[in-house]
């Protein structure tokens, strides 16, 4: 059974450095085709293509229509989805600034119940993992828990081209098993997932408006 993925690009830079220019976008296209070729949906959230507010207010802030379309567009996506593979460089050990903002946009509740895999690159050779330790909590707390295999790509521009196929001297096989542990488990859980949801629904009252909904009681 096809699933509904989200594959979030947790870059907006279009400038050199890196050398190619928005390098994360030749990983974001690689971990799609791996997911469109398992039969699955799949859609690109770009947060270049995601206008939000100049001053950061979240989704889930706005009173009932009020909030601008684009926000309410990629909220419907979020819940509709069934997992969400986050793509993201390191900044200072720490994960894409760019990534983090989008998130914190909406409400744990949209991503609650399903699973993320957690996929970090870089141009040098350290393929983004010190941004990762810092992803895990961060999803876990949004709710869509990063499953136990991750995915690093150092040097990203010698293993994907622009179209997120394998460049010629990139040992495709390789890659293929190395990413394929993640990915069989982000299918694993979501399928999982889907099916528990579909049966008994959440298990928590949706955290949707306040923080103060989550807290012990007085």
């Amino acid at each position: 059974m096809g699933l509904r993925y989200l594959v979030f690009l947790g870059s907006v830079r279009d400038s050199t450095p890196p050398r190619p220019a928005r390098l994360g976008l030749r990983v974001a296209r690689a971990c799609m085709l791996r997911l469109s070729g398992d039969g699955h949906a799949v859609t690109l959230i770009d947060p270049l293509e995601v206008p939000r507010p100049n001053s950061f207010k979240p989704h889930f802030a706005f009173a009932d229509g009020q909030a601008p379309e684009p926000l309410n567009i990629l909220a419907h996506e979020i819940e509709q989805a069934d997992g969400y593979v986050m793509v993201s460089p390191e900044y200072n050990h720490s994960m894409s600034p760019a990534l983090a903002d989008l998130l914190n946009h909406f409400g744990a509740s949209l991503f609650a119940w399903k699973p993320s895999l957690i996929v970090t690159y870089s141009a040098g050779q350290w393929g983004g993992t010190r941004a990762a330790v810092g992803m895990r909590p961060f999803l876990s707390e949004l709710g869509c828990l990063p499953v136990s295999a991750m995915i690093h790509v150092p040097k990203a521009q010698d293993v994907f081209n622009s179209e997120g196929d394998y460049v010629a001297t990139a040992d495709g096989a390789a890659w293929k098993g190395y990413m394929d542990r993640g990915f069989t488990q982000l299918d694993w859980w979501a399928s999982a997932a889907a099916e528990q949801r579909r049966s008994t629904g959440s298990a928590t009252p949706a955290l949707r408006r306040n923080p103060t909904q989550r807290n012990a009681p007085d």
